[in-house]
C-alpha cells in the first residue's frame, strides 16, 4: 500500500521507500513521524515525547508534528498500514501492557536477533 503524496514538505521530515518502507520519518534517526504523532495525540507532551526521544531535540519533534498537522491523509494512511500489517501479524493493540512484545514490521529494517526481553 503506498502512501498519499505529501503535500506539505518540511525540512526534519523525509520520506524514502528505501527507509521504513516509506514511511514519514524524522531526518537523521529512524523513528517514525506516525510515531510521534500518536503519542502527541493521545495526550503526551512535547516535553514528554523529548524526554522518550533526546537524540532529537526540539526542532525535529515540533516539525516532525508541524507535518502530521500540515499532511493528515499521509499520517492516516500510514497509521492505517501499520495496523493492518499487525492485525494480519495477530496481534491487536494493546495499551499500557507491560508484557506487550515487538513485532519486525516489514519497513523496519531491522536486526535478525529477537527482541531483548523485558
Amino acid at each position: 500500500m503506498t502512501l498519499p503524496v505529501v503535500l506539505v514538505p518540511h525540512p526534519h521530515v523525509r520520506v524514502d521507500l528505501n527507509v521504513l518502507g516509506g514511511s514519514p520519518y524524522v531526518a537523521g534517526s529512524r523513528v517514525p513521524v506516525r510515531r510521534l504523532w500518536a503519542f502527541f495525540r493521545d495526550g503526551a507532551s512535547v516535553e514528554r515525547i523529548l524526554k522518550r526521544y533526546p537524540q532529537l531535540g526540539p526542532a525535529k519533534v515540533l516539525d516532525a508534528l508541524a507535518f502530521a498537522l500540515d499532511n493528515p491523509e499521509v499520517i492516516e494512511a500510514d497509521v492505517n498500514r501499520e495496523q493492518e500489517i499487525l492485525a494480519r501479524a495477530g496481534h491487536r493493540e494493546r495499551r499500557n501492557s507491560a508484557a506487550s512484545t515487538q513485532i519486525e514490521l516489514p519497513f523496519g529494517g531491522g536486526s535478525k536477533e529477537p527482541p531483548p526481553s523485558r
